[in-house]
């Protein structure tokens, strides 16, 4: 059915959007133990290709060597952002002490974030691959073409990002841009891997006018996005109450988080009665046809899921292995949505018989 250039694109495309799958997952690791700053400096960690075990594999000086060029990087990541009109922004950077404290070193978190890495640059190896065979698509489908390469320009800012959020000692607004980046990244994979399929099996696509459902997919889409964002926003503030209770009394975190850990919560039964509805209304929709249910039943257990883990989270002193099934079970809620999105535009073979 594919030509073998066009299979090469699509077994490619599967393989990268498997891999930033996983690699969102070793994120959540690095995030849930605390490994973000494992590897002090970036590309390398620690001046070294490969990582050291031991104290003793260190550089000299290292903790004030790594510290000098973090605040030089810093310098000049704050003027970028004083040209840019970010003053404010510029400022906390500069002011911040954090970021002149060096790092212990720890083996089991430099491991952890150089695996991450490691992921992260398999991941854009295959991104790489992928633009390179979306070639075959320039006269058939050229925005197949032009995304894939935009992807690329797009793994390369997230790239130089993960070296800002290294930097910057996890500075909150930075980590969630990279999340949110990562997220275009995944989009952008998928509607090509989506458009590739179509292009040669248009059987994918749904069978009528999806109507009023299309909007109320965007809907939840927009508030799985909003809800990661706002859950991004209410780690960092973990992060921060971790630090000043010097990590200690674990299980009183969530308490003095506030309002926005309620937000994100009963926003969380929203957007259950919200897929549940649409899951109905496509039930209905597509009764002759099983795909778009199916699909969306999938979606469904995503969420169930998705608040079986942030229960657990609340109730029983956030559990690290739970913190980072909830990261990955949120980006998969995202990518299938969006691919349900993308589903239900109605196949044209179908509209001609309409007008017939």
């Amino acid at each position: 059915m594919y030509p073998s250039s066009e299979r090469r694109f699509l077994v490619t495309n599967r393989i990268a959007i498997i891999s930033l799958f996983i690699l969102i997952l070793a994120g959540g690791v690095v995030r849930s133990t605390g490994s973000g700053m494992g590897c002090p400096d970036w590309p390398k960690c620690f001046d070294r290709m490969i990582p050291p075990t031991e104290t003793s594999q260190l550089p000299n000086n290292y903790q004030e060597q790594f510290v000098q060029h973090r605040v030089a990087k810093n310098q000049r990541f704050a003027k970028s952002l004083d040209l840019l009109g970010f003053s404010d922004l510029a400022s906390r950077i500069r002011e911040d002490k954090s970021i002149l404290q060096p790092e212990e070193f720890n083996a089991a978190k430099t491991w952890t974030e150089y695996v991450n890495r490691l992921i992260g640059a398999i991941t854009g190896f295959l991104l790489l691959g992928c633009a390179l065979f979306s070639l075959t698509y320039l006269k058939s489908r050229k925005r197949i073409f032009f995304l894939s390469l935009f992807n690329l320009f797009l793994v390369v800012f997230q790239a130089w990002l993960g070296s800002i959020v290294v930097s910057t000692n996890l500075l909150a607004w930075v980590v969630t841009i990279h999340m949110l980046v990562a997220l275009a990244i995944v989009a952008i994979s998928i509607y090509t891997f989506f458009q590739a399929r179509i292009l040669r099996d248009r059987s994918l696509l749904a069978n009528q006018q999806a109507g009023v459902l299309r909007i109320i997919t965007i809907i939840a889409l927009l508030l799985t996005i909003f809800q990661i964002t706002l859950g991004t926003e209410v780690r960092e503030q973990i992060d921060a109450i971790a630090d000043s209770l010097n990590y200690m009394q674990r299980s009183g975190w969530v308490q003095k988080i506030g309002f926005q850990f309620n937000i994100h919560r009963d926003l969380a039964i929203v957007v259950f009665i919200f897929n549940l509805v649409l899951l109905v209304l496509i039930r209905r929709k597509f009764i002759g046809s099983t795909y778009h249910f199916r699909y969306m039943t999938y979606i469904m257990v995503l969420i169930v899921a998705q608040i079986s883990t942030g229960f657990i989270l609340s109730h029983y002193a956030l559990p690290p292995v739970a913190q980072t099934v909830h990261l990955l079970l949120a980006s998969l809620i995202f990518g299938a949505q969006y691919y349900l999105l993308l589903l239900l535009k109605q196949n044209k073979l179908y509209k001609s018989r309409i007008v017939r």
